[in-house]
Parts: C-alpha cells; sequence; structure tokens
C-alpha cells in the first residue's frame, strides 16, 4: 500500500516523457524523436544523481525518524539543504559549459545535433527545480507519506501535457518547447511541494541550531549519498555508451529503440516504486531493530516482483511492439519491427531486472551503499564488454542484448550481500 502512490506517481512521471516524445514525434518527426531520444541516457546521468544523492540524504531521515529522534531528524534535514544548494550550483554551471563536449562525445548524429543541444541545455538550466522536487519528495517518502509527491507530480504531468501543445503544436518552438514545458511543469510541482511539505510537517522545522554546519553529519549522508548517485551515474554511463553506438545506426534507429525504451519504463515502473517502498520500509523498521519485519518484507517484495514480471512479459511478446506508432508516423513498419526485436530479446529479463530495485534499496535502507554502487560498477561492465563483443558483428540485436546482460550481472553481489548481512544481524539479535 505505501507503493502504490509512488507507483501512480512514477506512471504520471513517464506518462508526461511519452507525451513530450509522442508530441515532438507527431508534430515535428522523426529527426526530432530521436533527437529527444538521444539525450536519454545523458538526461538521465544528471537526474539519476541527483535522485541518488536526495534518496541516500533521505535514508538518514527516514532512520532517525524510525529512532524517534526528533534533533537528529531536523539537523539531517538541515545539512541535506545545505548540500542540496551546492549541488545544484555546481551541477547546472558545469554542465551548462560542457554540454556541446558530452553531446560529442556520445557521436550525437549531425544532422539532429542542433536539436539535441537546444533540447539538453533547457533541461540543464532546470537542474536547481529538479533538486528541489526530489528532495521534498524523498523527505515526504521518509517520514511515510508516499502520496504527498504524487499529487504534485499530477499537477506537474498535466501542466506539462497543455505546455508541450502549446509550445510545441501550437507556437512551434520546436524540440526546445518540449525541454521549457517539462522545467515549467516541474517548477510548479516543486514550489507547491515545498509550501506544502513545510506546512503539514512541522517535525522537519529545523531552527538555527540545526542548520550550523557539521562535518561529521555531512559526512554521513555523503555516504549515503554520493553511493547512491553514483549507483545511477554508473548504470547512465552504461546507458551512455550504448546510445554511443546506438548513434552511429542512424535517426530512425535512435527513434525506434527510443519510443521502445519509454513504453517498456512505462510498464515495468513496478519495479522502481516498489523499490522506492523498500527502502523507506527497511529504514524505518532498520531504525527500530526490526530485521525480522525487513526479511519478511523483503520476501513478499520478491514475490510480487515474480508475479508482475509475468505478466508483464506476456504483454511485451505480443502487445508492446505496435504501440511505438503513437510516438511517430511509421507506414513501413520498421519502426514497430525495430523495437520488437528489443522486447523479445529483454523481456525474459524482467525478473532479474526487478530483483535489482528490491535487492538494491533494501541494502541501501540498511545503511549501505558501497553495495548497491558496486552492482552498478558489475552493471557498467557488463554492458561495456558486451558492446565490445557483441556490436560489430550483431549492429542492434548486440545493443539489446546489453540491458540483459547489465541486469543479470548487477545482482551478482547484492544478492549474496543482502541475506550474509541480514543472517548475521538477525542472529546477533537473537544472541542478544
Amino acid at each position: 500500500t505505501f507503493m502504490i502512490p509512488v507507483l501512480f506517481g512514477g506512471l504520471f512521471q513517464n506518462f508526461y516523457n511519452i507525451v513530450d516524445s509522442m508530441i515532438v514525434g507527431r508534430y515535428i518527426g522523426v529527426e526530432a524523436l530521436a533527437s529527444v531520444g538521444s539525450t536519454t541516457h545523458l538526461i538521465f546521468f544528471v537526474n539519476g544523481w541527483i535522485m541518488g544523492m536526495t534518496s541516500g540524504f533521505a535514508i538518514m531521515i527516514s532512520q532517525r525518524y524510525g529512532a524517534k529522534d526528533e534533533k537528529g531528524l531536523k539537523h539531517y534535514v538541515a545539512m541535506s539543504v545545505w548540500l542540496c544548494v551546492i549541488m545544484s550550483v555546481v551541477l547546472t554551471i558545469a554542465l551548462l559549459i560542457f554540454n556541446e563536449k558530452l553531446l560529442r562525445l556520445v557521436n550525437t548524429p549531425a544532422d539532429i545535433f542542433g536539436m539535441t543541444k537546444g533540447y539538453v541545455t533547457i533541461m540543464f538550466a532546470g537542474i536547481p527545480v529538479t533538486v528541489v522536487y526530489n528532495m521534498l519528495s524523498a523527505i515526504a517518502r521518509a517520514l511515510g507519506d508516499s502520496k504527498t509527491p504524487l499529487y504534485f507530480l499530477v499537477i506537474s504531468s498535466v501542466l506539462n501535457v497543455g505546455l508541450d501543445l502549446l509550445f510545441v503544436a501550437v507556437l512551434h518552438i520546436g524540440v526546445e518547447g518540449a525541454a521549457l514545458a517539462t522545467v515549467l511543469a516541474q517548477c510548479v510541482a516543486a514550489v507547491l511541494c515545498l509550501f506544502y511539505v513545510w506546512k503539514k510537517y512541522e517535525i522537519i522545522h529545523f531552527q538555527k541550531e540545526h542548520s550550523h554546519w557539521n562535518g561529521q553529519s555531512v559526512w554521513k549522508l555523503m555516504q549515503m549519498g554520493v553511493p547512491m548517485g553514483l549507483q545511477f551515474s554508473i548504470t547512465a554511463i552504461g546507458g551512455l555508451i550504448v546510445q554511443s553506438s546506438l548513434n552511429m545506426l542512424g535517426a530512425t534507429y535512435i527513434a525506434a529503440y527510443s519510443a521502445a525504451n519509454k513504453i517498456q519504463n512505462l510498464v515495468l515502473q513496478t519495479f522502481p516504486s516498489l523499490g522506492s517502498a523498500v527502502a523507506t520500509y527497511v529504514g524505518q523498521n532498520y531504525g527500530a531493530g526490526r530485521i525480522d519485519r525487513i526479511k519478511r518484507g523483503v520476501k513478499t517484495s520478491v514475490i510480487l516482483c515474480g508475479s508482475y514480471s509475468l505478466i508483464v512479459m506476456i504483454a511485451a511478446y505480443f502487445f508492446l511492439a505496435p504501440a511505438v506508432q503513437i510516438f511517430v508516423d511509421d507506414p513501413t513498419g520498421q519502426i514497430q519491427e525495430i523495437s520488437r526485436q528489443m522486447f523479445q530479446i529483454c523481456l525474459w529479463f524482467y525478473f532479474p531486472l526487478g530483483l535489482i530495485f528490491i535487492y538494491r534499496n533494501a541494502l541501501q535502507g540498511l545503511g549501505n551503499g558501497i553495495v548497491p554502487m558496486l552492482g552498478g560498477v558489475f552493471e557498467l561492465l557488463a554492458r561495456a564488454v558486451a558492446i565490445a563483443v557483441l556490436f560489430q558483428p550483431l549492429q542492434f540485436v548486440g545493443i539489446c542484448i546489453t540491458d540483459p546482460a547489465a541486469w543479470v550481472s548487477a545482482l551478482i553481489p547484492l544478492v549474496p550481500y543482502y541475506y550474509w548481512f541480514t543472517h548475521r544481524k538477525l542472529r546477533c539479535s537473537n544472541a542478544g
């Protein structure tokens, strides 16, 4: 039940990403869809770092909340705000300076380079808004409230669709209009969330004595935030390696892969939502010393993951490929056929993908950021090796195989360490 609002939030977020691409593809064309699609991993590289850092900060907040340490909770909220301000300034300046070099690094095709640069420049300028919204959402979830972020995300999603249509379909601003719509919609959600969370949750109202810079507390937050940020960013780096190879195949393949990925992310949104619920659930129970409840919760999550994976596998095999036509006209059927190849390779590995979110977030809730990051390293290495070995002989099929290889490899450090750690803690608890 805690997961369901998070799931709807993720669905809405994916929904307006899909609408972005659909409006761009329908009203501008395949090249515009490819230009937006080619930025997916680059944008995730940045947003993943932000989500990871803020989620890591929130783990410390959830543990203090579970331990009923109100003073410690206020202090960690204040230190998180300091770190978010610093992160916003550094990321925005650096990415606006180096965005063109990054696009050339991933082999962005010359025919879509101008549109792609315009899109990412506006998205990078909106980084501070993304940081504010993600930190507020993470704090609300750390306090056990997964509904509030959903409400504001719904408002943001509806506004984003309206602005997309206005800027792209009516005013003909182009892909820059789609980026501007996203940033403005996120800005509204962030401001509304700020006023609501601050008014509703007096427990986070920190005073001057809570907000003095404390190196030890900052270090603890960074110990949680940096590994989680790196974990997302490492995953994104693997995606950028794949994107760099995909870009060599041209705009049609980029557009088809982007469209298929957006549909796949939508139907698999249950996995990250379940993982988010697991992180908060485990964090609060670990703060309360209830290892037995942690083990039961994770076991239940694995069962849910397996059941849902089977449903989505069937849907992917029979129904998902034709859905790419909502993004762009496909008179030859080429985009649909390219998408079908991706689905039929990836669908057999949805269950391992779901397990990544469960065990990674469980370990983060237990206060361990290093092993989840190690899982990201395994994932990155698997993608790099798969691309190096398979791209030349298999081309697009080789690109499709990189995802399953990465998903299976990421579990190698996660699963054994989780069971070893919880077994040891439970034995110590029983002995005590």
